[in-house]
């Protein structure tokens, strides 16, 4: 057939000889020693890169997998439906188990987009984009066979890359990442040769270090290698020119957009170890060295047995005998058995495979006014079934319910690694301004196992206690105004109580505390009378200023009793008394 799914189109000897040709021209056309982001190439947005066949020596060229064998497996051809390219790879059929991605591989995909957006605006990375480039280079890191900190269980390494049907680099590490100190190798997730993540490398999990075989280092500095020259993926020639760097191939290009296509439509998280790989190269038919696989079975024995020609010599052909006359005719021999396929290599067991559940460590009840962080730690320890702390492991926490509480940095789902004792510390509780109840649930990230859940409180602001901020007394005369307006400080605890809602109210007495209907008085917008006032609230100093007071004209000493949510009170004595006679001592002889 004209077509071949599942392999790179080559051309024998003569292409390789142009191939070499190329490589010539392409490495005097570039700057020697190149290590910028950029790889020393102009900018071209908008412009796809130029295909080619046979290798390409991917140090020249700044292509990041050194164009290294790929999965070719198509997306499922159903759901959803991919669009249609013949060229692309091997199709398969799976269903939507396929749409699957391991937690943390799909974290580091997502953590990836979300920094790019912030570092390259004008990108527009969609982290689908890491999803398809990752399914194909690596199979989502095997399936997702990775630790806590987001780094392969063991290291992904692509074919020497030593001129045997693929690109011819030299050595560039030392073997420092590849193991290999003659010839480079593409190494982790995101298939990185050495020679370009020396300066596309980034660290994406802030453990100080940039490691091709972590995938969040490799997702980030994918996204970042796509990124580069201006390149806008929401444009068609953007996206293609991005993909086409990763790796030179039309074919390479026709699968990436496929697997980029089958995620927007819909993706979800499956368990760490438990994805799916992919199980067609472009390597399979090359001459280079690739995966091993079972040698062809020998060819099925002649069913008919041969008859020696009549006083012949018995069949020549076959070593007949040479007595005359036809002999018994022969059994047929017995083909021997097909060699047996060795068996697939056992994935290694991950810490996550070992946790049976998890348990509350030294959680006390989760109480905090609104605005203040919540004294009390959430933490859980990771245990087999036997109860033995695992440690190296993943736990989300996550934050639900009816409030605006966060952890600290203003996040509502944290994911930490347990300790050598197994045990996960959430960062610190933030309580917002909405009061109320809300849960904090502490999950394993690729692995569904029983989890733990944490009830929580908010509670409105308080104070349990109030003074005057000032010591003079406050008097006017009948129909007056006070001079000087009351001013409270609130604290809790000795501490400045902030944003705490208050009320003031002139009172009848100190045993009465209905409102007074005669005596000093407030006033509202209308100008009118008022006793009472709500929806105080202190400062951030905890200061409260009340507005001006006035005097009707009963005489006598009158209370003024403020109150806050946690129940401190205050009360403050008015004297309204003619300016040559002093006021009544008896607030009960005034009011009548």
């Amino acid at each position: 057939m004209a077509a071949h799914f599942g392999r790179r189109l080559r051309k024998g000897a003569a292409t390789t000889a142009v191939a070499a040709a190329a490589v010539a021209a392409l490495s005097a056309s570039q700057a020697p020693g190149v290590t910028n982001e950029d790889d020393g190439r102009p900018a071209a947005a908008g412009a796809s890169a130029p295909a080619t066949d046979g290798a390409v020596d991917g140090s020249a060229t700044g292509n990041a997998t050194g164009n290294s064998p790929y999965y070719t497996d198509l997306p499922p051809l159903k759901s959803p439906n991919p669009s249609p390219s013949p060229s692309a790879g091997t199709p398969v059929s799976r269903g939507a188990a396929e749409a699957g991605i391991p937690a943390t591989v799909l974290d580091a995909y997502k953590k990836a987009e979300a920094e790019l957006r912030s570092a390259k605006p004008g990108c527009n990375l969609p982290w689908q984009l890491l999803a398809a480039i990752g399914k194909v280079e690596s199979g989502h890191a095997r399936g997702g066979q990775v630790d806590a900190d987001g780094t392969t269980v063991g290291r992904i390494l692509g074919p020497q890359l030593d001129g045997n049907g693929f690109a011819l680099i030299p050595d560039t590490d030392g073997g420092a990442y590849d193991g290999n100190s003659t010839y480079d190798q593409a190494v982790g997730p995101m298939q990185f040769i050495p020679s370009t993540w020396a300066w596309a490398g980034r660290d994406g999990n802030g453990d100080g270090k940039k490691d091709p075989n972590n995938v969040y280092d490799a997702a980030l500095a994918a996204g970042h290698y796509l990124c580069r020259n201006d390149w806008d993926m929401s444009t068609e020639g953007g996206l293609h020119s991005a993909i086409l760097s990763y790796n030179n191939s039309q074919d390479y290009l026709n699968l990436v957009l496929n697997w980029l296509e089958f995620y927007r439509k819909g993706s979800h998280s499956v368990p760490d170890g438990t994805g799916g790989v992919p199980e067609h190269r472009s390597d399979e038919d090359s001459g280079g060295t690739h995966s091993p696989k079972p040698s062809d079975p020998p060819a099925k024995p002649d069913p008919k047995p041969h008859k020696p020609k009549p006083g012949g010599d018995g069949g020549s052909d076959h070593g007949g005998s040479d007595s005359p006359g036809p002999g018994p005719t022969p059994a047929p021999p017995t083909p021997p058995a097909p060699p047996t396929p060795p068996a697939p290599p056992t994935d290694p067991q991950t810490p996550t495979d070992l946790v049976d559940h998890l348990v509350g460590v030294g959680t006390g009840k989760l109480s905090a006014m609104a605005g203040d962080a919540f004294a009390e730690p959430v933490s859980v320890r990771a245990e087999t079934k036997v109860g033995k702390s695992v440690a190296k492991i993943r736990i989300r926490f996550t934050i639900t319910g009816d409030t605006d509480a966060t952890f600290a940095g203003g996040e509502t789902v944290a994911t930490v690694a347990t300790d050598a004792k197994g045990i996960a510390l959430a960062p610190a509780l933030q309580a917002g301004e909405k009061t109320g109840d809300f849960k904090v649930t502490a999950a394993v990230v690729g692995r569904t196992v029983k989890g733990v859940d944490f009830a929580a409180t908010v509670t409105a602001r308080a104070a349990d206690t109030l003074v005057r901020t000032g010591d003079t007394p406050l008097s006017c005369t009948p129909g007056g105004e006070f001079a000087d307006q009351v001013q409270v400080k609130a604290t809790y605890k000795g501490a400045v109580a902030d944003k705490v809602a208050a009320t003031a109210t002139l009172v009848k007495s100190a045993d009465d505390a209905t409102e007074n209907d005669k005596g000093p008085y407030f006033k509202d917008a209308d100008g009118k009378a008022v006793r009472t006032l709500t929806g105080l609230q202190t400062d951030d100093k905890g200061l409260l200023t009340l507005p001006k007071l006035y005097a009707d004209d009963t005489t006598g000493t009158f209370l003024l009793r403020i109150t806050t949510t946690g129940g401190a009170t205050l009360t403050v004595e008015l004297k309204v008394a003619a300016a040559d006679s002093p006021a009544s001592p008896d607030p009960s002889a005034s009011a009548s």
